[in-house]
């Protein structure tokens, strides 16, 4: 036997960027976006805060850029070993050519 009932349920239908605020979804395709997070916890200066900010594709990749400038400035008088960051090396990039997330 079947119970059925109506209910009504929360979904979400787009994701804005938070910084430019456009669309990150096309017509018939599902939101493409970049996610910076963090949730700081126990001895961390932010203790308790979560932090979630969404982003289109482009402003995802300039972020990036600013985040690989950044590193370059930190490290631009390190002294060259096999330790020290490459300027070339991949930055966040975990994986290339997984279309379907599996």
């Amino acid at each position: 036997m079947k119970i059925r009932e109506t209910k009504n349920v929360l979904v979400t239908t787009d994701v804005l960027c938070d910084v430019c605020g456009t669309s990150t979804t096309k017509p018939g395709t599902p939101a493409q976006y970049g996610v910076l997070s963090a949730h700081w916890g126990y001895g961390s200066q932010h203790d308790g805060e979560r932090y979630e900010v969404h982003l289109c594709e482009g402003c995802f990749f300039s972020t990036l850029t600013g985040l690989r400038r950044q590193r370059m400035v930190e490290h631009l008088f390190d002294e060259v070993s096999d330790q020290a960051i490459k300027p070339d090396a991949p930055f966040g990039l975990v994986e290339r050519d997984n279309y379907f997330k599996d």
